[in-house]
């Protein structure tokens, strides 16, 4: 089955206002991520107040995060070449790994202003994460970005935005799903098991689906980063294994320590 994307990336025109889907898809994912916090937070009896600071600084943390991640890991040549078009995030280039390591670092520094212990909210606040990733990733395929290889048979999408006659893998849509399926693992653990399971496990869960789910999708994308041609690698897949290794270590300390107990 081969289906034709031939969507317009412009929602609403009004004027010289101009609103995209991506914007929308993006802004979905973090009302949703807001809304499922502020929920989770009462139901806890944690303090609600924290909600609306924390989510200011992990927005930043992500945006700055994501597209610094594009500007170093994947277009380094071209953004040191134009630097003021780092600034120009509205032209599109925002990179996951990226934003993992911005929502980490604005965490802490979160942490830091607010005197409180990392592992306190982390399992919680991971918990929407991918659906705000999915989200993005309906943007990218509303877009034509990020795109799959080639399928050389009668199924796939062909991005006639891109002026091509065909068919592509849809590697959006499947890192969609990858992060619906995520989002899956992480409420089912947080429903059963939320203050049962050892600190911080619903984090390295999250940590060890998406990114060795991620490595196995990069396969089917064509962006390879600013690696040589003939690495074996694409850079989204070395980005992804030291998160995974990190994952497998944290697993291996909590089997240890419950062993010795």
């Amino acid at each position: 089955m081969i289906f034709t994307n031939n969507i317009d990336p412009i929602f609403l025109s009004l004027g010289g206002l101009q609103i995209h889907w991506y914007g929308l898809f993006f802004a979905a994912g973090i009302v949703f991520c807001y809304l499922f916090l502020m929920r989770n937070f009462a139901k806890r009896g944690y303090p609600v107040e924290l909600v609306d600071s924390l989510a200011i600084y992990l927005f930043f943390g992500l945006l700055i995060g994501a597209r610094l991640g594009q500007v170093f890991f994947y277009e380094p040549d071209y953004f040191l070449a134009n630097p003021i078009e780092i600034l120009k995030v509205w032209h599109g280039g925002l990179a996951s790994h990226g934003a993992a390591i911005g929502l980490l670092i604005a965490y802490l520094i979160w942490l830091k202003a607010h005197k409180v212990k990392f592992s306190k909210y982390v399992d919680l606040l991971v918990v929407p994460m991918p659906v705000a990733a999915a989200c993005v990733r309906i943007g990218n395929f509303f877009n034509s970005e990020i795109i799959g290889n080639p399928t050389n048979e009668n199924y796939g999408v062909i991005f006639k935005k891109l002026g091509e006659d065909f068919p592509r893998h849809p590697a959006q849509l499947y890192e969609g799903l990858l992060c619906l399926f995520t989002f899956g693992v992480l409420y089912f653990l947080y429903k059963k098991y939320y203050g049962k399971l050892p600190p911080m496990f619903i984090l390295f869960t999250f940590i060890f689906v998406y990114f060795l789910g991620r490595f196995g999708l990069e396969y089917f994308k064509d962006l390879h980063g600013p690696l040589p041609t003939d690495f074996p690698l694409s850079m989204g897949q070395v980005l992804s294994i030291l998160p995974v290794l990190l994952a497998v270590g944290y697993y291996g300390w909590v089997m240890l320590k419950a062993q010795r107990k």
